[in-house]
């Protein structure tokens, strides 16, 4: 995932920018009971602050509405799972209550997951269920002009009974009673009809569905329209792969995710030790079948969490995906490596652990604050002794380094095509011309990389996606650039199912079952 996360390089004005959207978001947003709240196109007025205690409103439906507005400002992830466990529930609480104007009862773990399913399945669905409700709405501006909190009433309501199947009239019910609390009478009005319009439908077998005929753009509209993916997205994979794989990859992408957790061997726990402590939490697990660390888990990260195995460092939640890439560098103790694009660092730590305490490993990246998360887990997983950190950008750290070393890992920025499962959020905030620009950064941090690697020695250049222009053709117009460079196959450090025709390291999610992934393995003549 930190390939993913280094897309963009934070600095000064975006930081005013987020603030900004915050304070857009809660001015915007607040529901009538709130401390600030207008009445049509009046002005404001200001109440008195108080706590008020709303047990009439469902509180996974309440949260699930407030995160969605904030995901869409950048303010948010859809996962609401992390380190905190039961504490992010209070968290998420507050944002209603500063939102909305009132809090919900507490939220109990079922209320938690039923949080991260819905705002995740929500997202992941948003083109679709737009779709329908502007189907349903009486005309184009009465969908557009909605106020963006009715809007996600709306797609929760629509998300819970197309997809989800929950009990009709429940969700009418409460999603109806949550429009009428948070904004007024006459919303959730609107929110009633519009639902009891789709329960009509979808009972009819008659939903309003778009035809795959036409030419292909028409095609691809209906395809991303079907499978809620950005128009140019499902153009390029129909392209790259042909419409059955795309269309295979866009339902992947659709279903819930699954993690993968490594037993960290720097504090002396071992995958043994790791399926031990799933069996005591009754977490259903399955060993991987392609590195000796890894555990799978479908269900149950809610559990892990809580009992504190990330906390004491005990195990890390990575992709298999990202593990690979660590065995195709195949660190050695003693050796000198260099991780160019290094926070969060997930693939760093790993490294780290595979160097026993002997080597050094110097973890670069742009971000201090990243920086600063990876130096405290490589604290916790007791492999601080081989990490430094260097707050740079790549490309003046090449320039003004002269010490070589025997690898160097580029896990560069990219567009994420490959975790879209698990990012649902990534897809509607990628556009087509982010893969040109993203392309020419890849070009560069290349270059920049090759300098810093000895001769005789390695550089493995890697990205979570599975898009052939970030991944082959990277590589192919490096080699032109550079001849001092060769291809060395990876079928010697991982499974050959894995292995291109090229020599090159490819996870395909729907072969694999695990995120999509690029590396290439590049030997510098001596």
């Amino acid at each position: 995932m930190a390939c993913v996360l280094s897309v963009r390089v934070i600095n000064y004005s975006e930081i005013v920018k987020a603030s900004s959207n915050q304070s857009k978001f809660d001015k915007k947003n607040r529901g009538p009971n709130s401390a600030t709240s207008t009445r049509g196109r009046g002005t404001p007025r200001t109440a008195h602050r108080t706590q008020k205690l709303n047990l009439e409103v469902s509180p996974h439906r309440a949260v699930s509405a407030v995160r969605l507005m904030r995901i869409e400002l950048g303010g948010a992830f859809a996962d609401l799972l992390n380190e905190k466990g039961k504490g992010s529930g209070d968290n998420e609480m507050g944002y209603v209550e500063r939102t909305l104007g009132f809090r919900t009862r507490v939220l109990d773990d079922r209320d938690l997951r039923l949080v991260t399913d819905i705002v995740g399945g929500t997202i992941r669905w948003r083109r679709y269920l737009d779709h329908l409700i502007l189907s349903l709405c009486h005309d184009e501006n009465t969908f557009t002009r909605m106020e963006p909190l009715l809007l996600q009433i709306l797609r929760i309501g629509f998300y819970e009974i197309v997809k989800l199947g929950m009990p009709p009239y429940a969700v009418v019910d409460e999603n109806v009673r949550l429009a009428k609390v948070s904004l007024r009478p006459g919303a959730g009005n609107m929110v009633n009809g519009i639902l009891r319009k789709l329960l009509f439908l979808k009972e009819n077998n008659s939903l309003p569905l778009p035809k795959l005929e036409g030419d292909d753009r028409a095609q691809a509209r209906a395809l991303a329209t079907l499978y809620s993916h950005p128009v140019w997205m499902v153009r390029r994979w129909t392209k790259y792969l042909g419409v059955e794989e795309a269309i295979k990859l866009m339902i992947w992408n659709n279903t819930d995710p699954s993690f993968s957790l490594r037993a960290n061997s720097g504090k002396g726990f071992t995958r043994a030790d790791l399926v031990t402590r799933l069996q005591m939490l009754k977490v259903p697990h399955e060993i991987s079948p392609n590195l000796d660390d890894f555990v799978r888990i479908k269900t149950g990260m809610q559990s892990v969490l809580q009992a504190g195995l990330l906390k004491e460092g005990l195990c890390s939640v990575q992709d298999e995906s990202a593990g690979l890439v660590v065995s195709i560098v195949d660190p050695q103790p003693g050796e000198s490596i260099i991780d160019c694009c290094a926070a969060p660092g997930g693939k760093t730590l790993f490294m780290a652990a595979r160097l026993s305490g002997r080597g050094a490993i110097s973890a670069i990246d742009i971000n201090k604050g990243r920086l600063r998360i990876l130096k405290e887990a490589a604290k916790l997983q007791n492999v601080d002794n081989v990490v430094t950190t260097v707050d740079a950008d790549l490309r003046t750290f090449a320039d003004q380094n002269q010490d070589k070393s025997n690898k160097v890992l580029l896990d560069a920025p990219c567009s994420g095509l490959g975790v879209l499962s698990k990012r649902p959020d990534l897809r509607w905030n990628r556009r087509w011309e982010d893969m040109e620009q993203l392309k020419a950064l890849q070009d560069d941090l290349l270059d920049a990389a090759s300098m810093l690697v000895k001769p005789g020695g390695v550089l493995v250049y890697s990205t979570c996606s599975i898009d052939p222009g970030e991944n082959e053709e990277r590589v192919a117009a490096f080699l032109l650039r550079h001849p001092e460079f060769c291809v060395d196959p990876v079928d010697s450090y991982v499974p050959a199912d894995f292995v291109t025709e090229h020599g090159f390291y490819s996870s395909n999610p729907v072969k694999h079952s695990i995120d999509g992934a690029f590396a290439a393995r590049l030997v510098r003549s001596s």
